[in-house]
């Protein structure tokens, strides 16, 4: 999908929403416990393709220094109208010239990786990342399997998408499509391609995705139970891969 077509698509899309739900906080709530492992007094965070600015905004509040970079206007004005501590600029993940080299402690590369498309522009993100960073980037990734299963299975579109994924059911995103989905390997061959060295993987949603109604449905104790659930198994080999979204921790 070009970069316009991106834009007017999270135009109509409410991204400011899309993490208040109750099944949606593993994911958000996740990515914070491990990003916090990282940080310490007086860092300074670059967050790409912030959205409304959930991570910027509250990483701000918690007191460091963060910068965000969205693409598009109108969720850059939410960030900017929700907070006068986080600096909001429009930009893109391919181009981050307007920070120097060793610029920031901590980089979130989170929704760009879901949009971009082709190989060759998800290793010039990650490249231009780690460019600007002096500890970690952390990155998260829409997973194959989860959309296969959900959008092919679940909602019966296997059937007519012989054009759009492969004999070993990988899907094939195009240049007009909205989301590109990657399995283990393909995040490997980027990290090699970048010259990203891994310090840890991580499923990042778990079975959220794929109980969205229960959990939305659970009492708040039965949520923490699941939460604790997810937290002590979320590392584990056999379950990367198989949720929405996996979080991988690299490094120069």
């Amino acid at each position: 999908m070009n970069e316009q077509e991106l834009i007017n698509y999270y135009n109509k899309f409410n991204e400011d929403k899309r993490l208040n739900t109750k099944h949606a906080q593993v994911e958000f709530l996740t990515a914070m416990k491990y990003i916090k492992d990282y940080l310490k007094k007086g860092d300074k965070i670059l967050d790409i393709g912030a959205g409304c600015g959930k991570y910027s905004i509250t990483l701000s509040e918690m007191g460091y220094d963060v910068t965000a970079i969205e693409l598009v206007k109108h969720n850059l004005r939410v960030i900017q109208k929700k907070s006068d501590k986080v600096k909001a600029f429009l930009g893109n993940a391919l181009d981050l010239s307007r920070f120097d080299d060793d610029s920031f402690d901590v980089t979130l590369l989170f929704g760009p990786m879901y949009h971009l498309i082709s190989k060759e522009d998800k290793v010039k993100a990650l490249k231009e990342a780690l460019r600007v960073t002096r500890g970690v980037v952390l990155i998260s990734y829409c997973m194959n399997e989860y959309a296969i299963i959900t959008h092919g299975f679940i909602d019966n579109n296997i059937k007519n998408s012989k054009n759009n994924v492969d004999s070993n059911y990988h899907i094939i995103s195009n240049e007009h499509d909205l989301y590109s989905y990657v399995r283990l390997e393909d995040i490997n061959e980027i990290n090699d391609l970048a010259s990203a060295s891994r310090i840890k993987i991580i499923s990042q949603d778990g079975p959220a995705e794929y109980l969205k109604k229960t959990i939305n449905n659970m009492d708040d104790e039965t949520f923490h139970i699941l939460l604790d659930y997810h937290f002590k198994n979320c590392e584990r080999i056999e379950l990367l891969g198989a949720g929405r979204h996996i979080l991988d921790i690299v490094k120069k």
